[in-house]
């Protein structure tokens, strides 16, 4: 046993550091930006060291285990700890927000407030992924949710208070579905409450209760990773978020709600899961040819990626709904993959935006002549957003088809038709993504910009674009890296 609390640690330090900032010099943008790099960068290296000296990959059970009371009366204790599942997504959140706060450079208004909100956030993501309790999940799960909400409101758009608004309605809703789940479950039964993941593991309800506690989840799950219905918050804020605070959004927020989606509803109530799996495949595949045709109609960039986002998520769903390890791999493959790539793109359309100060497509035109490396980099980036082969999207994609190819719980015809949707779906994600492009970079529109002084990327940006496509580019080439982590996990959940 390794008694030393690495992953408190690791919870706690970016927002007791962040708290620091305002320590800082009123005027020092500079000094708050490299803090606060330094920051992410000093908390990434000590996640990486936790986790490469302190972590067996061979054992699906739960390590780095801290387990101290917090609030005796009901129970509520501080339980950390990881598996191969929170593994991914807990290395994936260090990577972009280090990539994110290194993207912010622009910033200049309140720019410490800005800081500080991004290093809250991030202790909020990375303590949602690691908790052990649901007490405690439900808690960080909302500590991400006010920084959100001011980065949207502050540093947005033109239309941010009514992005940031309905952002903040459609969360804040949802996540009281997930505290009367979260207290249903933990009340539910013996004579003191629990709220231990691994205690309630084994716990068995009577079936109409498992489903009301199931669907209760589901909500507050599917408004964070956005399932059809209820995507409709997530176009407008990335529409009007800055872009750093985009990639934070594609990148990690969308990948909350699926973790909790197999953390919580795959496990602990595996029976409810077993009736809602065909639903979650049929709307996985709709979600996936709606979102990508939706997303050819868009006249603004950001909310056209925001959508292909969307249309990627419905990949994820697929890989849950459909009960098997290839599928279920496959998802948390698209995951990591995707929380790459979206916030590439993300970051490259902020930064295209910065240059030319135009959204939307009808005045765009031309501009690979001006900036030919943020041209090559869109170029490469798209092509791994519609599954390039030797792209990690790719890998991730095919993974999810096996999965729900070889399931044994569907039959033929239903298989057929859900792999004939998903099929047509990758069709259009091409259509939209190259027709993205040549109305961006290609034509004779050389736009008629007030100021024609263009500059191409400079060493930062491509430093941040370049660091997340090499993930990419290396998923896709050896994915048995990121498959070997949650293999026994996935195996331990799929036979429940």
């Amino acid at each position: 046993m390794n008694y030393f609390p690495w992953l408190t640690i690791i919870v706690i330090f970016p927002i007791s550091a962040g708290s620091l900032i305002f320590f800082l010099p009123h005027r020092g943008n500079k000094v708050t930006k490299w803090y606060t790099l330094c920051v992410c960068s000093l908390e990434l290296l000590l996640t990486a060291y936790a986790f490469c000296y302190h972590f067996q990959l061979d054992d699906p059970l739960i390590q780095l285990v801290e387990d101290s009371k917090w609030i005796l009366f009901f129970h509520f204790d501080w339980r950390l700890g990881i598996d191969g599942l929170s593994l991914g997504p807990i290395l994936l959140t260090g990577f972009i927000t280090t990539l994110a706060t290194l993207a912010a450079w622009p910033i200049t208004r309140d720019s410490r407030l800005f800081h500080f909100m991004m290093l809250a956030m991030y202790s909020g993501q990375i303590g949602s992924f690691s908790s052990q309790d649901l007490l405690l999940f439900f808690l960080m799960w909302e500590l991400e949710l006010i920084p959100v909400y001011l980065l949207l409101s502050m540093w947005g758009g033109k239309k941010r208070l009514y992005s940031s608004t309905k952002f903040i309605l459609y969360t804040a809703g949802s996540s009281i579905f997930l505290l009367i789940g979260v207290l249903g479950i933990g009340l539910y039964g013996s004579n003191e409450p629990t709220f231990n993941f691994e205690i309630l593991a084994h716990r068995s309800y009577p079936a109409a209760l498992e489903i009301i506690f199931y669907i209760g989840f589901l909500i507050a799950f599917a408004v964070k990773s956005p399932i059809i219905p209820l995507h409709t918050w997530l176009p407008d804020t990335h529409g009007e978020a800055h872009y750093s605070t985009c990639m934070l959004l594609a990148g990690i927020l969308l990948k909350m709600g699926a973790y909790g989606l197999v953390r919580i509803n795959m496990e602990l109530l595996p029976h409810a899961h077993l009736i809602f799996a065909p639903y979650f495949i049929i709307v996985g595949a709709i979600q996936i040819v709606y979102a990508a045709s939706i997303s050819l109609g868009q006249r603004n960039l950001k909310k056209r990626i925001a959508y292909s986002s969307v249309s990627h998520m419905g990949f994820i769903i697929i890989g849950i709904g459909s009960i098997t390890d290839a599928g279920l791999s496959g998802a948390l493959l698209q995951i990591i993959s995707h929380g790459f790539i979206g916030a590439a793109l993300f970051f490259l359309a902020g930064t295209s935006y910065d240059r030319i100060r135009i959204g939307f497509f009808d005045e765009m035109g031309g501009m690979a002549v001006a900036i030919p490396k943020i041209f090559t980099m869109f170029s490469i980036l798209s092509m791994a957003s519609l599954a390039l082969p030797g792209m990690s999207g790719f890998v991730a994609e095919l993974i999810v088809f096996f999965g729900i190819i070889t399931s044994q719980k569907f039959l033929l015809i239903p298989k057929i038709i859900i792999t004939f949707v998903m099929a047509i779906g990758m069709i259009l994600t091409p259509i939209y993504s190259l027709s993205m492009l040549r109305q961006m970079f290609y034509g004779y529109r050389l736009f008629n910009a007030p100021n024609s002084s263009f500059f191409d990327s400079g060493p930062r940006e491509l430093f941040v674009s370049i660091s997340m496509l090499l993930p990419v580019i290396g998923m896709g080439l050896y994915p048995d890296f990121l498959l070997s982590l949650s293999v026994d996990k996935v195996e331990l959940i799929v036979s429940n």
